[in-house]
């Protein structure tokens, strides 16, 4: 290029494809990460050994988003089990 002229901000198109596509890994391995917190903290709810009891009392305000997700989930879900056994009278 000469003139004056100039490229795509930050860089080349592939630079810019590269840069996109590390951001899109990164945010997918930073929610993997909240779900592994989320587990450690609110593990004892699916059987898994549970940190200690302060500790959990400590982190749970770093959890306020991972448990309105969680809600909404458990709101959404259908129990199919349990509507066959309410056909049952069980």
């Amino acid at each position: 290029m000469g003139d004056g002229e100039r490229g795509p901000p930050g860089g080349s198109i592939f630079s810019q494809f590269f840069r996109e596509h590390a951001v899109k890994h990164i945010q997918a391995e930073r929610r993997e990460l909240e779900n592994v917190f989320a587990l450690l903290v609110m593990g004892s709810f699916v059987g898994l050994p549970a940190p200690p009891t302060l500790l959990s009392l400590r982190l749970l305000p770093h959890l306020g988003r991972e448990l309105q997700v969680m809600g909404r989930r458990a709101e959404s879900m259908k129990d199919i089990y349990g509507e066959i056994a309410s056909l049952m009278d069980l």
